[in-house]
């Protein structure tokens, strides 16, 4: 599932016209890494929650612009598994 979430975010992160090119594990998603603004990394929440099911409280945005690709993707998978296990 982590491979899974990793691949949509790297595909989401590259239509939203940002270079993917170098981006691994531990590049963070704010500044000195992807360098997602405010807006863009709502945009890529809203994206993730859309496509996965989830939500993100709103005071979880300065969490995820310190978090690397790879924390993240971790967060989302453990989440969807959780939303998965909670379900049945």
């Amino acid at each position: 599932m982590r491979d899974e979430v990793r691949t949509f975010v790297i595909e989401q992160l590259q239509d939203m016209n940002y270079d993917v090119d170098g981006i691994d594990d531990d590049t963070t998603l704010g500044p000195s890494g992807v360098d997602l603004e405010s807006l863009a990394l709502s945009d890529l929440s809203v994206r993730v929650e859309d496509r996965y099911g989830l939500r993100f409280a709103d005071d979880e945005s300065e969490k995820l612009a310190l978090m690397t690709v790879g924390e993240f993707t971790t967060m989302v998978a453990d989440r969807v598994a959780g939303a998965t296990t909670d379900n049945r």
